[in-house]
């Protein structure tokens, strides 16, 4: 049974691991999408009004995007919780022996010798039959199911949060200095959130800063020069 708990304990470690790292990509997509978008505009005008209004229509329209998306995704998913739940339960009221045998040879499959495994089984059905199959057959807790607002309104949190930083870049800095200093800001944080998502997934971290850095010096960069020519053709 400290087995069983250990399990339990590290699929929630890795669940609140994988939000964190969910959390930081939502920030980083917020960062890049307002950055590219504000920098494109700043490239063709200095006009402050136009950097503010495109850059709070980014951070708005993109965090109601992402929201929307993450919305769809999750209640998605817990509606397929919610249907294997009902099929357990089915099955629990119409085929018992059948259940407590598969059950058994679950917890067989753990390394558990068959008669330990049986008797876990017993004991566990007795419990919470239902409980006890969620969370081996399924790996699902039936009062703990992924929550769609919550993670709608965390995504679009976070997308905010990113964005924010690039929206105060454009705009703080002197007209001279707002595309520089944007540059130097988000590639800075772009490192930074690089460095946390390979801290939280235990992999190299100089590869992921790499690439966060990279793609958004090659998105700044191209919707700047867009911009640019945009702005010297007269098109803004």
């Amino acid at each position: 049974m400290t087995t069983h708990s250990g399990e339990a304990h590290g699929e929630k470690t890795s669940a609140r691991l994988n939000s964190l790292r969910a959390g930081v990509l939502g920030a980083n997509d917020g960062i890049i999408s307002v950055a590219s978008l504000v920098v494109g505009v700043a490239g063709a005008t200095t006009n402050s009004a136009a950097l503010l209004t495109a850059g709070i229509a980014g951070l708005v329209g993109g965090a109601i995007s992402m929201a929307l998306g993450e919305y769809v995704s999750v209640s998605s998913q817990r509606d397929s919780e919610r249907a294997l739940i009902a099929k357990e339960k089915h099955e629990l009221a119409t085929m018992p022996e059948e259940e407590l045998q598969e059950l058994a040879e679950l917890y067989e499959q753990r390394g558990l010798s068959p008669e330990t495994a049986r008797t876990v089984a017993t004991e566990l059905t007795a419990h919470d039959a239902l409980a006890a199959h969620l969370e081996v057959e399924l790996h699902i807790d039936q009062h703990d199911l992924v929550n769609p607002w919550h993670a709608a309104l965390s995504s679009a949190l976070a997308f905010t949060v990113g964005a924010i930083l690039p929206l105060l870049a454009i705009l703080l800095p002197p007209p001279e200095l707002r595309v520089p200093v944007t540059f130097i800001t988000v590639i800075a944080a772009l490192a930074l959130t690089g460095w946390i998502s390979a801290r939280i997934g235990n992999s190299p971290a100089g590869k992921a800063v790499m690439r966060l850095v990279v793609g958004g010096l090659l998105a700044l960069g191209a919707t700047w020069l867009i911009g640019t020519l945009l702005g010297t053709a007269g098109v803004v």
